[in-house]
């Protein structure tokens, strides 16, 4: 049996490229270190049955190699590239502000991890509302089924490239 991956890679900054391998070197190196001398110095403190700090320790093994994981395929599929042009076009990468179902909202297209600690929402343009929305133009009105069935009228305001 073989799958195939169809998704369009990731738009990533140079510097969201950069903050995340080095997230990723760290864990896959010093992180994993770590992690393996927490789970020696906790099976050390004798039945692993009832010891909280072992299990606390492979949980937290477990949550790092997913991240690993993530990281990994987010990277080794990224797009890694100057912002998109300023011509008002949706794309990923941009600050998005639309009229949705009558509310206005500001967002960014693309990857949560763009906008790292940022308190910015993003919405990925593999979303229903992103796949609506990009090559759309400002000023442009578009409707789109939402996951519950619903139609959701969209406008698009203003496209303007995102700057970290």
């Amino acid at each position: 049996m073989s799958t195939t991956n169809s998704a369009p890679a990731a738009w990533l900054t140079q510097e969201a490229f950069d903050r995340l391998k080095a997230e990723l070197d760290h864990l896959s190196g010093a992180g994993r270190a770590e992690i393996v001398q927490k789970i020696e110095a906790a099976r050390q403190e004798g039945d692993l049955k009832e010891n909280g700090g072992y299990h606390a320790a492979k949980e937290e093994q477990g949550k790092i190699e997913a991240r690993i994981r993530q990281l990994t395929a987010l990277l080794r599929d990224a797009h890694v590239g100057e912002a998109p042009a300023d011509d008002g076009i949706v794309e990923p990468g941009m600050i998005v502000v639309a009229r949705i179902a009558g509310d206005e909202e500001t967002f960014l297209l693309g990857s949560r991890e763009i906008a790292g600690d940022s308190d910015l929402n993003v919405f990925s343009e593999k979303s229903p509302l992103g796949a609506a929305i990009v090559g759309h133009k400002e000023g442009e009105k578009l409707s789109y089924t939402a996951p519950n069935g619903k139609d959701i009228t969209v406008e698009i305001l203003s496209a303007k490239p995102y700057a970290a």
